[in-house]
């Protein structure tokens, strides 16, 4: 099988899940929730990058996590990032990691 029925299926995340003005829900308004999905992905990429990874959106329902080399994983949600980034990288990818922080801190210095 080719496993497309899952991708299909809704999958609600505590990311979505906030209905309120200005804030992204699977409810209603879909330009919000398109350009919501896609400034997570800015964010994603912008952390990745490090690594060498790159996250694109796929259909709205999940997500495809690359590595410059072209090996992929398909995520089903934003809450599954971290470990797939580690298996594709092959090693650690912590994004609590007071290094690290540091030096997202660092690229946002005015």
């Amino acid at each position: 099988m080719c496993s497309l029925c899952g991708v299909l299926g809704g999958n609600e995340h505590w990311t979505d899940a906030a209905a309120r003005p200005g804030v992204f829900t699977r409810n209603h308004a879909s330009p919000d929730r398109r350009r919501e999905r896609a400034e997570r992905v800015r964010s994603a990429n912008e952390m990745l990058s490090g690594f060498g990874l790159v996250l694109t959106d796929w259909q709205g329902a999940s997500f495809v996590l690359s590595t410059r080399t072209g090996r992929s994983e398909i995520i089903e949600d934003i809450g599954h990032l971290w470990p797939a980034a580690e298996r594709l990288a092959g090693r650690s990818c912590d994004p609590l990691d007071v290094a690290f922080i540091a030096r997202m801190e660092a690229r946002h210095v005015d």
